[in-house]
């Protein structure tokens, strides 16, 4: 792992800056797993993103931040255990697009994308939507040159490394490939959301 910058934000927050979100993730899930033993020290709040994880409501962050230099994070372990399960069509307007992209046929998107093993690397851009990681790189694709003015809610999408779902109807310029009719967030639910940092997902293929 390459050396991580430990930031003050405020009074009682770290930002920690890592040189890739295969990094981040692993000290993410570090993070939980000391929680979960109870040998982490009091944080409010750990918020992963792209390639940093900001940790709030710390009572030194000074000494929390000289504490991590000693750390030994080992990297992301295969997932075991459980997963959300999200049944998805490959039914997608930019499916043909995508599988030109991977030059595989059409049909090989939706085979290729649900025999992968996805993770909650973080969550935003609105309420219950959570970037995924777990795709070959060699399946990275682009934005698409036009971001569309209204992707439905439930569209099952793909830019650069990441898959993610669309929890409502908003703009956005992701690849679509499928649909799913899994509500993402609901705020009478608890947890609102459906994905959560951390989380392991599995794309389970219906007729389109």
């Amino acid at each position: 792992m390459s050396a991580m910058r430990a930031l003050p934000a405020g009074d009682r927050a770290l930002l920690v800056e890592f040189g890739s979100g295969e990094e981040a993730e692993a000290f993410h899930a570090e993070l939980l797993r000391r929680r979960a033993q109870g040998t982490l020290p009091a944080v409010r709040e750990i918020v992963p993103a792209a390639r940093t994880v900001l940790l709030d409501g710390l009572d030194g962050p000074g000494d929390f931040a000289q504490r991590l230099a000693g750390w030994e994070i080992p990297p992301l372990a295969p997932g075991v255990g459980g997963a959300v399960e999200i049944p998805v069509r490959y039914d997608g307007p930019d499916l043909a697009a995508v599988a030109e992209l991977w030059d595989v046929p059409e049909g090989e998107v939706g085979r290729i994308h649900a025999a992968t093993v996805f993770r909650v690397a973080f969550c935003g851009f609105a309420p219950g939507f959570g970037y995924l990681t777990g795709l070959d790189e060699r399946y990275a694709v682009p934005r698409r040159a036009t971001p569309r003015t209204a992707v439905p809610a439930g569209a099952v999408a793909l830019a650069g490394a990441y898959t993610g779902v669309y929890p409502r109807v908003s703009p956005g310029g992701w690849q679509l490939i499928g649909s799913t009719e899994e509500v993402l967030w609901d705020h009478t639910r608890e947890p609102a959301a459906l994905l959560t940092p951390g989380t392991r997902v599995r794309f389970v293929p219906e007729r389109p």
